[in-house]
């Protein structure tokens, strides 16, 4: 979690704030998507994370993958911005996810094969069998994930 966010509870406790994030969304060659296993919930998500204040989102979704997931990316068109969600974290903080996810290609890097302070693990998953996901957000991000694919095998 960046300073920013560290002070900013400093200030307010766990009162809900409104909190702008970007994640990822990168494929292998038969379409599975790579998630991370996260160390506070044991649920999985999508890389990415809170934007640092001066950042874009662009900025942030390539900075927090390589954190969460050890690969170093590279934004390739934006699928979707996620507004209208909540979520109270395991040590009482309130949120609203203000969430850019990004369609990303790798340009770098390898996953991660050790355990960091946010990530477990990550793996590819087939989007048709995912793992238990993080919230309602992340569940809408990986359905707009399987819609963007769908439309490439219509075209």
């Amino acid at each position: 979690m960046a300073d920013y966010i560290h002070e900013m509870r400093a200030l307010v406790g766990h009162r809900p704030m409104i909190l702008t994030t970007a994640a990822g969304a990168l494929l292998d060659d038969q379409n599975r998507l790579l998630l991370q296993e996260r160390a506070d919930t044991g649920d999985w998500s999508f890389p990415g994370g809170y934007m640092e204040f001066g950042a874009s989102f662009k900025e942030t979704c390539k900075r927090e993958y390589l954190e969460d997931a050890g690969i170093e990316v590279e934004p390739i068109k934006l699928l979707d911005l996620f507004d209208k969600d909540f979520y109270t974290y395991p040590n009482g903080d309130q949120t609203q996810l203000i969430t850019a996810l990004y369609l990303v290609r790798q340009t770098g890097g390898k996953p991660l094969d050790h355990v960091t302070n946010e990530t477990t693990q990550v793996k590819y998953f087939d989007l048709n069998h995912l793992p238990k996901l993080f919230n309602e957000q992340s569940k809408k991000m990986a359905q707009a994930v399987i819609e963007e694919v769908n439309s490439w095998q219509a075209d």
